[in-house]
């Protein structure tokens, strides 16, 4: 009897190991989006694609879909302002959980008005407000992916000219070992410019052409009629392209 008390209580701590290692693993990515509400952007081409996209690309990480990291975390907020520094709501993720494709779509054109335009483009500014909410909320050391959805181009007050080492991404250094700033729907020759001048040491840089961006759309990608469940190849698409593994490259 004893002996057979001790072999079930070995089977029961067995199990409970096992069920301990079925548990999916906790969502570490804290994930920032922001949006540029400047006029050089939302009077372009791209910007309501930018949206329909976006709607499908926070749905995606928000149910995990093939493989698609769920976030732990999500901020989305404007790129812009009406003067140098000025800070922007972010959204958190409670606003965007438990919504559809539509309903996240109509959610984005509430809080980042399509008819509003703000006169600059103020990446510096989204910068530091990421900062702050990662040390203010306790999320440092975590994997931080900020994703940028604007054309690139440099625009702040007092500033002549496009330079665009004057982009100081310093901030994100000291936040996590992990951190990747991709920027979307640029064009070739100002992501170039992201790549190959913007400083850093740690923090990864990808930037994606709008006029690839907008091949999401293809009917061979993306399926018409068919659930966000069943957009295998455009997950793939997006795995490809927008959330690429970026190597780390120094710039000084």
């Amino acid at each position: 009897m004893k002996a057979l008390a001790l072999a079930l209580a070995g089977t029961l701590l067995l199990g409970a190991g096992c069920g301990k290692m079925d548990q999916p693993p906790k969502p570490r990515l804290v994930m920032f989006v922001g949006v540029d509400v400047s006029g050089s952007f939302m009077r372009g081409p791209h910007f309501q694609d930018s949206m329909d996209f976006l709607a499908r690309y926070l749905y995606a990480h928000l149910k995990g879909l093939e493989g698609l990291e769920m976030p732990s975390a999500l901020f989305v907020g404007r790129l812009g302002g009406l003067r140098k520094g000025e800070a922007k709501s972010l959204f958190p993720i409670e606003v965007f959980q438990d919504k559809s494709v539509e309903e996240i779509r109509a959610k984005l054109e509430e809080i980042i008005p399509g008819k509003k335009e703000d006169p600059y483009t103020d990446l510096n500014a989204f910068v530091e407000q990421v900062c702050d909410t990662v040390k203010n909320r306790k999320m440092v050391l975590k994997p931080i992916s900020v994703v940028m959805v604007s054309d690139g181009i440099v625009d702040l007050p007092g500033q002549k000219g496009k330079d665009y080492r004057k982009i100081d991404l310093s901030p994100l250094e000291k936040l996590s070992r992990n951190v990747t700033v991709r920027l979307l729907y640029t064009d070739a020759v100002v992501g170039k410019k992201w790549q190959d001048e913007i400083k850093r040491r740690r923090v990864k840089v990808w930037t994606a052409d709008a006029v690839v961006m907008e091949t999401w759309k293809d009917p061979k990608i993306f399926l018409p009629d068919t659930p966000m469940e069943g957009q295998g190849k455009f997950l793939g698409w997006v795995k490809s392209n927008v959330d690429f593994g970026v190597r780390m490259k120094r710039v000084d």
